[in-house]
């Protein structure tokens, strides 16, 4: 499978670099090349931004005429990230898992809620609240049809130098 994924240097992006790698994927790493760069020297790197406001909208051209059997985005916290990739990759991949976060519930006062539980909203999608701004970037990304949200709760890969925190 040709794999394209969002991050992939930095906590989970990692450990789904190496899952991928261990199943003969075909992977190719799109980020800002910040973080830990010297990783998989064999794997095709594509760096840019992904924030349409920083970037003057080139944030994403090193992906633009690509095609890809699916994208695991790792690392869109803002709408407009997500959206612009989303978007863009609507018609180069065929399936989009973006990971997104339990902190987009609502309420956790609920013992065992699940992903039917109610989740916030944003008033404004400028403001950059995470946990609320989680929740917008999935529909962001549904936008583009043939997609799925993930939302993993704390956890630590090995390679992390913190204790697990609710993401």
């Amino acid at each position: 499978m040709k794999l394209l994924i969002l991050g992939g240097t930095v906590f989970l992006g990692r450990h789904l670099v190496e899952a991928a790698r261990a199943r003969g994927h075909t992977i190719t790493l799109f980020n800002r090349g910040q973080h830990n760069p010297e990783l998989y020297p064999e794997l095709e790197k594509l760096h840019g931004d992904r924030d349409p406001l920083i970037s003057s909208g080139q944030a994403l051209a090193a992906l633009r005429g690509r095609h890809w059997d699916a994208v695991i985005d790792t690392c869109g916290y803002m709408p407009r990230v997500v959206r612009a990739s989303a978007e863009l990759l609507a018609d180069a991949v065929e399936h989009y898992t973006f990971i997104s976060s339990i902190s987009v519930y609502a309420d956790f006062s609920t013992p065992g809620i699940d992903e039917r539980a109610p989740v916030g909203t944003l008033a404004d999608e400028s403001v950059e609240e995470n946990r609320r701004n989680l929740w917008a970037a999935e529909g962001a990304m549904r936008a583009g049809g043939r997609a799925r949200a993930a939302r993993p709760g704390a956890e630590r890969p090995p390679w992390a130098d913190r204790r697990p925190t609710r993401l």
